[in-house]
């Protein structure tokens, strides 16, 4: 049996698998990605992915999400508008879920990457408190549930064929998409190795 120190050992990005640090060409022993030990930008890719994800979340919320047409008259709705109507027609649970995965969802998956981004960079003495690692795989949990919004108008268009109502996708759908994708990709760059080295 081969003892071998735990700071030679590399951990592959790709299938989590361990392998022994070889050098400067290190390739995973499991699936032959390359893996980099030493990154000079740790963090800078996710928060790229972050601000992309932020300022397309501002025209979803801005421009119509779903546009109706009835009869030759046109209806825009937003997502805000979108959970009003749901809620004063009495569809409170699926306005609240609408609510849920379209504002709070994004909003929270925000601020967790903001929170572990600068706290991995400038670590606090109560932020040991905190789990950092249950708060990086919530954000990795709730990440799909964001698009719900998305599906019902997906739904909507594809289930809805009277010839009088036409209903399509707004603006906001596509900026919304862009979001969570890019979201999703800000969590994916984050590093997790960071919150380790800082505890």
């Amino acid at each position: 049996m081969i003892e071998v120190d735990e700071k030679d050992l590399i951990r592959c990005p790709v299938c989590e698998a361990v392998n022994i640090d070889k050098g400067k060409e290190n390739r995973c022993r499991r699936c032959g990605s390359p893996i980099y030990k030493y990154r000079r930008f740790k963090t800078e890719k996710s928060w790229a992915y972050l601000i992309t994800a932020i300022i397309a979340y501002i025209p979803a919320n801005l421009y119509p999400m779903l546009v109706s047409t009835q009869f030759g008259k046109v209806e825009e709705s937003t997502i805000i508008g979108g959970v009003i109507l749901l809620w004063e027609s009495g569809s409170f649970p699926i306005a609240a879920i609408i609510f849920f995965a379209s504002i709070i969802v994004p909003i929270m998956k925000f601020l967790i990457l903001v929170y572990l981004l600068i706290s991995v960079k400038y670590p606090l003495g109560k932020d040991k408190k905190v789990n950092k690692h249950k708060l990086y795989y919530m954000t990795e949990v709730i990440g799909p549930w964001s698009m719900i919004d998305v599906f019902v108008v997906a739904i909507l268009a594809a289930l809805i064929h009277m010839h009088n109502i036409q209903i399509i996708a707004g603006t906001a759908a596509t900026a919304f998409a862009l979001s969570v994708f890019f979201t999703l990709l800000a969590a994916q760059a984050f590093d997790e190795r960071l919150i380790k080295e800082n505890r």
